[in-house]
């Protein structure tokens, strides 16, 4: 018997033993793959019921289940867009939210930026205690929030403008921001740095060319987590708009609700056209995330 015979017959066992303990492991997370098939599955149903709706006249929803379009695809239109897009009001309210959040979402991370790299990088008195409050004002409630900073702004004249919006989510963002980022930038290799700084390299040098660039991860994800939270804001928005001609897409849904109460085909467009911006921004981003997220959460 040769060698080569030899070592083709001690292989095939090992080969065997390893797709039967592939396959027995497979085995063992089945149970796990269901759990989580089925917990989608509750999760992405009912969406996928309300953005076919959307397509469907008001007769055919109350007729038939959205499932029965599907086998085969018929009965869809895009009336119910049109109507609601030409409802007074909508248009500009969907002009609004974007100029509320876009803005917003600039200002938070580029303030939580600035600070995390003051935490992470630079030396001042009481660093360590600045920090501790500001990661202690994450567990405030919003809610708590909401009255004093109302007459506040009302001794400024910022009620009922876009502004006040701006600086409400920016106060309520940027504790789990720059807890976020700190935790990022700490964990950023010192010796660039130091060589930066070595060769006369400030702070504003460091943070634009280094610190920035090197973020950008934790960034994108930040980014997907202001923006879904600023453009899906009805209470902020409520708060400090109040009935002023500022009004977002959150705030025009809400009232479609009290108005056209029974007309679902509104609502369903709606609600359609308001997940739109979002998921087109977490698609864009969506690469970044979980690095972004895991990374700011287990290092400094």
């Amino acid at each position: 018997m040769s060698i080569g015979t030899t070592t083709r017959e001690a292989v095939r066992p090992r080969s065997a033993v390893s797709t039967l303990d592939r396959f027995g492991s497979s085995l063992q997370r089945l149970p796990l793959h269901i759990i989580v098939i089925i917990f989608c599955a509750v999760w992405v149903i009912p969406t996928v019921g309300m953005v076919i709706n959307s397509f469907r006249a008001l007769s055919d929803m109350q007729s038939a289940g959205w499932w029965t379009t599907l086998f085969p695809p018929h009965g869809f239109t895009l009336a119910s867009y049109q109507q609601v897009l030409n409802i007074e009001g909508v248009q500009p309210s969907i002009v609004t939210s974007i100029l509320i959040t876009i803005p917003a979402t600039v200002i938070q991370l580029t303030v939580a930026t600035m600070g995390a790299y003051a935490f992470a990088w630079m030396k001042f008195p009481g660093k360590n205690i600045f920090f501790i409050v500001i990661v202690g004002l994450m567990v405030v409630p919003i809610q708590m929030t909401l009255v004093p900073l109302l007459s506040f702004f009302k001794v400024l004249h910022l009620n009922g403008t876009i502004m006040s919006v701006w600086l409400a989510h920016t106060g309520f963002g940027l504790p789990f921001e720059v807890f976020l980022l700190r935790n990022y930038l700490g964990g950023l290799p010192r010796e660039i740095f130091e060589s930066a700084e070595v060769d006369g390299a400030g702070h504003a040098v460091r943070f634009l060319r280094i610190a920035v660039p090197m973020t950008l991860p934790a960034i994108a994800s930040l980014t997907i987590f202001v923006f879904l939270g600023v453009w899906n804001d009805l209470l902020v928005a409520l708060t400090f708009l109040g009935t002023s001609q500022f009004r977002p897409f959150t705030v025009m849904i809400a009232q479609l609700t009290t108005s056209f109460g029974g007309g679902w085909q509104f609502l369903t467009a709606a609600a359609v056209l308001q997940m739109a911006l979002p998921l087109a921004v977490f698609i864009a981003l969506q690469r970044y995330f979980v690095r972004g997220v895991t990374a700011g959460s287990v290092k400094g």
